[in-house]
């Protein structure tokens, strides 16, 4: 299922190999490290992605 999903990466991210964090955003929330693509994923609810969202916000 992890390759019929539209991935995109963070604005956060660079193209120098730093912090890279790639979203699909389904049913289930995919998180996945963009440096290795065929690694494992963190899979979230909406509600549960939506609290995480809402937590690492500046200022929150």
């Amino acid at each position: 299922m992890s390759d019929q999903l539209q991935w995109f990466k963070s604005s956060f991210s660079d193209d120098e190999g730093g912090a890279c964090v790639e979203v699909a955003l389904a049913p289930t929330i995919h998180v996945r490290d963009s440096k290795t693509p065929a690694g494992s994923e963190l899979r979230l609810s909406a509600p549960a992605w939506s609290a995480f969202v809402a937590a690492v916000r500046p200022g929150a």
